[in-house]
């Protein structure tokens, strides 16, 4: 199955798929509330800012699996990213990104190789794919912050292939 019709829900209970952003840069990414690595929303919120409007968008999909850092339901989550962080990209509904019981677009995304050529698990909260409008996939470890100039080359990259189209 093409990785842009696996169908998933928004925080909000609508059915979507990664085809209703077929034409943008997508950056995935599993989020929490309380871990170490929240502060990261401001990055992604910023990114989502400043390349938005030329067709880029984050996607955040909450997760428990870590430590249990996403303990709240979807009204905490939607009220803790937008009173905290002002997030106005979208959030899906809690997902599982790991084990027997991984939403179908994990179990795809983490075929993916990272940098070091490493696929498999998911290793933590804020792990990012930036997703092509082609559908080719770029793995980035959640230690790499969104501004890393890696991250930004992959969304320049597809921006600049989009508008070349």
């Amino acid at each position: 199955m093409d990785i842009r019709d696996i169908p998933f829900t928004t925080i909000d209970g609508d059915p979507t798929s990664l085809a209703e952003w077929a034409d943008d840069v997508v950056l995935v990414v599993n989020v929490a509330s309380k871990c170490g690595l929240t502060p990261q929303y401001e990055q992604l919120e910023a990114l989502q800012r400043e390349y938005g409007p030329r067709g880029f968008t984050v996607l955040g999909f909450p997760c428990n699996q870590f430590a249990g850092q996403e303990p709240g339901g979807v009204e905490a989550i939607k009220e803790f990213c937008s009173t905290t962080y002002g997030v106005t990209f979208p959030l899906m509904e809690k997902v599982k990104v790991n084990g027997r019981n991984r939403h179908p677009l994990y179990a795809q995304l983490t075929a993916v190789n990272d940098a070091r050529g490493k696929a498999g698990r998911v290793k933590w909260n804020f792990e990012k794919f930036v997703i092509q409008p082609g559908g080719e996939v770029q793995r980035f470890r959640p230690d790499v912050l969104p501004h890393d100039p890696a991250i930004i080359a992959a969304i320049e990259r597809g921006l600049a292939d989009e508008a070349a189209a």
